[in-house]
């Protein structure tokens, strides 16, 4: 049976506007569904200028990236948009580093469990400082972030971005660090001998970027770290001088000298930007 009855012109037009209602909105939207000559009808009545501006924030819409739990969550507490959106991007609060790190620490805890019982942890101690100084060093600069330029174009200082991120990479790290220190309780508190020198670590690494870069300032510290641990082995004095008490007075003090100088250096994080700098105020070159 072929169609007898189409929607009458002036229910087209509120139709465009927006001010049908129902019941006759329902009845057109269903009729619309099923009729090319009503459908045409109403693209001619459509204002064009008012439909490309739909079409416009559809497409908008539908290319959005969607928020994950994280963000969202973020956003909810009062964290701004672009803020949340340059936290989540940061590569290591990714779940496949964080994974990694689980997995090394949960490797570092059991040789330390079984190898040497009873004594100091030694390998834990001298592993856990240097994943948050690698983590912070991963999450900053044109190198190592693939969100590079995301940040560059963002409506943060430099300085902020880094600390932004450095703060949220430190309390993942340091809080997986505490989960494994938690596995060794026969160590006491002996197994959070790490802590200082972590922060020791990641504030001299942070201090020295400006004038270093991101890849060698976080390698020259991790090399020193290395290097401070064979030293002190090598003097065969049984606890390890970073871990007695003498040596995690200087690493407090070392990690309060690293950012005093990161606060003094913090105009220079944006001299970083300025390959960008074109890009950004739309200039040809």
């Amino acid at each position: 049976m072929s169609t007898t009855w189409h929607v009458p012109e002036d229910d087209l037009r509120a139709y465009t506007r927006g001010e049908l209602t129902a019941p006759r909105l329902w009845s057109a939207d269903t009729h619309l569904a099923a009729c090319a000559d009503c459908r045409a009808l109403l693209a001619r009545l459509a204002d064009p200028v008012a439909l490309d501006a739909g079409w416009e924030r559809l497409d908008a819409e539908l290319d959005a990236p969607r928020r994950g739990f994280v963000e969202s969550l973020m956003v909810r507490v009062g964290v701004a948009d672009h803020t949340a959106r340059l936290l989540t991007a940061t590569p290591v609060l990714r779940r496949s580093w964080l994974a990694a790190v689980a997995a090394v620490l949960l490797m570092t805890v059991q040789a330390t469990a079984t190898v040497s019982p009873g004594r100091s942890p030694t390998l834990f101690l001298a592993l856990a400082p240097l994943l948050p100084l690698a983590g912070v060093a991963l999450s900053y600069g044109p190198v190592l972030d693939p969100t590079y330029e995301m940040g560059v174009v963002s409506p943060l200082h430099g300085f902020r971005l880094l600390l932004i991120r450095t703060v949220a990479v430190l309390t993942v790290g340091l809080g997986l660090n505490g989960l494994a220190t938690l596995a060794l309780p026969d160590y006491g508190l002996r197994a959070l001998a790490w802590l200082l020198p972590a922060l020791a670590l990641t504030a001299t690494g942070l201090a020295l970027t400006p004038r270093l870069g991101p890849v060698v300032a976080p390698v020259l510290v991790g090399g020193a770290w290395i290097g401070l641990l064979i030293a002190a082995d090598a003097s065969g004095d049984g606890t390890l001088a970073p871990f007695t008490a003498a040596g995690q007075g200087v690493a407090g003090a070392v990690a309060a000298l690293g950012a005093g100088l990161l606060y003094l250096a913090r105009d220079r994080f944006d001299a970083s930007t300025v390959p960008f700098t074109d890009f950004r105020q739309g200039g040809t070159g």
